[in-house]
């Protein structure tokens, strides 16, 4: 009897073991995903994760530029009387995070908390100061002097 209990003990254990085993080997070929940025206006929403990112570290300076010209993948309407609300996960607050538009710099100082409000006209006048019916806006993860992320969205204009 008891080398029968030993064995059936000692199967459970083996499937055991290789359950563990094989639930490892699926979460190691897995990235960890990137933290997500989000832009809600009124009542929709739309979140993304960083088009560049690399775990938490600087960018390298040569992957910058491409990073900031990607294209966004996720568009969101405005009004320009909308307010358009900007969050973050707060491991990007805790670094800083600034807003680019069509890839220019739009702040000088980094943002460091999760969420934010600017009214939707903000976005939607060109350099030369007519209006555009849509803008890029990148929301840029900022460590000291470096850039550690970048996540894109397209405001388009609604009236």
């Amino acid at each position: 009897m008891t080398v029968a209990f030993s064995s059936r003990k000692g199967r459970r254990i083996g499937v055991a073991l290789g359950a563990v085993s094989a639930g490892l080997l699926v979460l190691s070929a897995c990235d960890k995903p990137t933290p997500l940025a989000t832009v809600t206006v009124g009542d929709n929403s739309v979140s993304t994760e960083a088009s560049c990112y690399n775990d938490g570290d600087a960018l390298k300076e040569s992957e910058i530029q491409g990073c900031l010209n990607k294209k966004a993948d996720k568009t969101i309407d405005v009004a320009m009387d909308d307010k358009v609300r900007f969050g973050v996960d707060p491991e990007v607050a805790e670094n800083g995070w600034t807003l680019f538009i069509e890839g220019q710099q739009a702040e000088q100082e980094p943002y460091k908390k999760t969420y934010r409000s600017i009214t939707g006209s903000a976005f939607f006048s060109s350099q030369t100061g007519e209006t555009t019916s849509q803008s890029q806006i990148s929301v840029v993860e900022t460590k000291g002097q470096k850039l550690v992320g970048v996540w894109h969205f397209k405001l388009k204009k609604t009236d």
